[in-house]
């Protein structure tokens, strides 16, 4: 009996085993790979040694975390929590999409009721208001209130893209950290790092490539390298730029030779193929052309033309023409204004 009882738990134990070890395995890399500690996050170490400060003192201002989409701010966010009140974090943590629930209400039910009242551990609750900067001005202007009145038992920590779209009366009441992109050095770290955990092979072109076409967004970086490592273990330059639906910068590099030496009907078929072949749009195109158009070998005020050409281009695509028939257009103007 007793035996036949060990043999059950230990039954148990390994069915619970398989599945948490399926459930790491079915994780999505970017909360699988997302830092939990503050040493673990790159690119912003001013604002990780003050945040950190924050912890140790056990006290800390409404905190505005203003910057680009994947440079850290919902991680450092969710790292702040999790230091003050550990393992009961999640009692004395709120966090809200700002940009799902933007009206006045939210800020009145949700946000007054969960700080009105005193935290389980530790001195204050902590609500993270991301995408803050989607409220409208009314429920800005009551949030204001709010983190007035409940000072003693909350604090807040906003997270937005563009500072200027939050009011002043709000700023003056946070201390700001300002996040930046991440630099290559950092991404390529984070990529091997995942490599060499993943068992997966991805040669320097691919990661340059990676990098230049995450412009720093290291969310991006981490899905595009899941999506890439379900394809093959082996990741090279082409498998990033089919996984992203991107036009290569050597074919866009060679349409805009093409034109500028005159090869007016050779650039436009290079142009149809790329667009058929990757199913770009006209969008697509314009955005590669113009990030190439500074690595051509011509003057610098020849470039700033045709910066201006993409510019009339890109416009007339947003209110609606036919994307081949303007990019045909911009093609004939780049040799025009080569001549």
């Amino acid at each position: 009996m007793l035996r036949h009882k060990i043999y059950k738990n230990f039954s148990s134990f390994l069915k619970m085993a398989k599945v948490k070890g399926q459930k790491e395995e079915s994780m999505i890399w970017t909360e699988k790979y997302r830092p939990r500690e503050f040493s673990e996050v790159l690119g912003h170490p001013e604002i990780v040694k003050r945040a950190k400060a924050f912890v140790q003192n056990q006290n800390m201002p409404h905190l505005l975390f203003s910057g680009p989409a994947g440079s850290g701010k919902t991680t450092l966010a969710l790292i702040v929590a999790k230091k003050f009140f550990g393992p009961s974090w999640n009692e004395n943590f709120l966090e809200l999409n700002a940009s799902d629930e933007r009206g006045i209400d939210v800020v009145r039910r949700k946000v007054k009721s969960f700080a009105r009242t005193k935290a389980f551990s530790g001195p204050f609750k902590i609500i993270f208001l991301d995408e803050s900067d989607a409220l409208t001005k009314e429920a800005q202007q009551a949030l204001r209130r709010t983190m007035e009145i409940f000072t003693g038992t909350c604090r807040f920590i906003l997270s937005c893209n563009i500072s200027s779209k939050i009011i002043d009366p709000i700023q003056s009441r946070c201390s700001v950290f300002r996040f930046k992109l991440l630099d290559k050095k950092d991404t390529a770290k984070i990529i091997e790092r995942i490599a060499k955990q993943e068992k997966f092979k991805i040669n320097n072109k691919a990661i340059e490539s990676l990098c230049d076409v995450s412009h720093g967004d290291l969310r991006r970086v981490i899905n595009i390298l899941q999506a890439s490592a379900s394809i093959t273990k082996n990741i090279d330059e082409n498998t990033i730029y089919e996984i992203i639906a991107e036009a290569k910068p050597a074919d866009i590099k060679s349409i805009l030779e093409l034109a500028l030496r005159g090869s007016f009907l050779d650039a436009r078929n290079k142009l149809l193929d790329v667009m058929l072949k990757q199913g770009l749009s006209g969008l697509d195109i314009i955005k590669a052309v113009q990030r190439e158009i500074w690595n051509l070998n011509i003057k610098e005020e020849e470039k700033l033309k045709l910066v201006e050409k993409c510019g009339e281009t890109e416009f007339r695509l947003v209110e609606g023409s036919d994307d081949f028939i303007q990019l045909e257009s911009l093609l004939a103007s780049f040799i025009l204004a080569k001549k």
